[in-house]
């Protein structure tokens, strides 16, 4: 029987006091634990594959920062790097040879880029990409998918999954009719919806934007020429095609979902992995279109801290890991007993489930599926996810808390994490 009395009484101390200096106590909604219910515990220290509280307890981390952690949490080679440019400054607000560096990278690796620029956040460059998207086409009106999270500016707070459906917020107060009238939605995997929007606003849609691998809906698969298809119908209106590769990029594959299924789009934003766990955002895409980009062209985007040293030197050095042999069958490797593991013993344990995963990012429902799109993915069992993240939890294994979030592996997961994971897994369905 694995110990079920772990104590969190500094969490708790330290939530109740976060609650009266700062908006529900977090800096993140889906950080509150309202959807899975009880206190969410306050972290101390990472380190490999596990978090530590600030009551000393040991948690097996599949959150890994949202996603950046994908050589596990503070690896020595990342923290090393780190030091020798912390020595020469944090910030410069001006051209450094990393951004070259890390700019060569991207473009090598990921299909779509012929030319890049560094922001701060995947909420940052989504916002960019949507105003080039734009200028480039002369047409107002994009459309995106329920379900899909490109950040909270106000012109995608439109059906858009993740800490927006966690909290049950359709789309948010304080988004003006006027941001949003130019957005249009369709479930994903449904081309005939796409085609239908596109005859009913000719020459009006300046692109498509999605996550080419849902993951603020839960992890939910493009269905076969799906992608395919978004790719022909765009270029059929004269419209320009963006995957959000803020969760997918470098995850999946080291070129991201375009490198594994082979669809190739106009445009790109990437986030997470890129900065090895410090903040940072790119986008990149055709070079006649990055062009328009100030001061090269009259796009304006600008920021003081793109670029910063720190974010390019723990992204070079992430992205060097990433390209040595055998790191991304290993992350596939362990990631599929993971998610099999799972779905198998919630099938043994009585439990209506589905999920699945693709390298180092996996997902879980507590329904009969197959999901599809955003509104299969509400049929879910939310009450029974709840006391699954709390048994986790309270067994030593960290998962995000909401059904509508997907989860992430490491290079630093071993055999031995999976195994008891499984082992807390197959308990905790036991006693649902």
């Amino acid at each position: 029987m694995v110990n079920t009395t772990i104590k969190t009484t500094k969490s708790q101390e330290i939530f109740a006091a976060a609650q009266n200096l700062m908006p529900g106590g977090v800096s993140s909604p889906v950080r509150a634990f309202k959807s899975v219910g009880g206190q969410p515990i306050v972290f101390d220290r990472v380190k490999d594959a596990y978090i530590w509280d600030v009551d000393g307890n040991q948690y097996i981390d599949y959150v890994g920062t949202w996603g950046p952690a994908i050589c596990g949490h503070a690896h020595p080679e990342v923290i090393a790097a780190l030091h020798e440019a912390l020595e020469k400054g944090t910030s410069f607000g001006a051209p450094s040879v990393l951004e070259n560096v890390l700019a060569e990278m991207v473009i090598d690796a990921v299909p779509s880029i012929e030319m890049v620029r560094f922001v701060n956040s995947g909420t940052e460059a989504c916002m960019a990409v949507l105003r080039l998207m734009r200028a480039f086409t002369n047409r107002e009106k994009i459309i995106k998918f329920e379900g899909c999270y490109h950040g909270h500016a106000d012109m995608f707070l439109v059906k858009a999954g993740s800490g927006v459906a966690t909290l049950g917020l359709p789309d948010s107060p304080g988004v003006p009719k006027s941001a949003t009238m130019n957005t249009l939605t369709a479930p994903y995997n449904d081309l005939e919806a796409v085609k239908a929007l596109f005859a009913e606003n000719p020459d009006e849609i300046a692109g498509v934007i999605l996550e080419p691998v849902v993951g603020n809906a839960g992890f939910i698969t493009p269905d076969a020429g799906f992608l395919e298809g978004l790719r022909e119908i765009t270029r059929e209106h004269g419209a320009l095609l963006v995957f959000d590769e803020v969760m997918t990029g470098f995850r999946i594959a080291y070129g991201g979902a375009q490198e594994k299924f082979g669809v190739t789009p106009d445009l790109t934003t990437l986030g997470k992995v890129i900065g090895g766990g410090l903040p940072v955002g790119a986008y990149g895409g055709r070079r006649d279109i990055m062009s328009m980009i100030a001061p090269a062209g009259p796009v304006y985007q600008a920021g003081t801290l793109s670029g910063n040293p720190l974010a390019m030197t723990a992204g070079i050095k992430t992205l060097e890991l990433l390209q040595r042999p055998g790191t991304y069958e290993y992350l596939d490797k362990i990631t599929q007993k993971l998610a099999d593991g799972l779905l198998q013993i919630a099938q043994e344990t009585g439990h209506p489930a589905c999920g699945g995963h693709i390298s180092a990012m996996f997902g879980l429902f507590f329904t009969c599926g197959p999901v599809h799109n955003y509104e299969d993915a509400k049929k879910s069992d939310m009450a029974k996810f709840g006391r699954f993240h709390r048994g986790m939890l309270e067994r030593g294994v960290y998962l995000a808390p909401s059904q509508f979030e997907a989860g992430f592996t490491s290079l630093a997961h071993s055999e031995a994490d999976i195994d008891q994971t499984l082992a807390v897994a197959r308990e905790v369905l036991s006693s649902l």
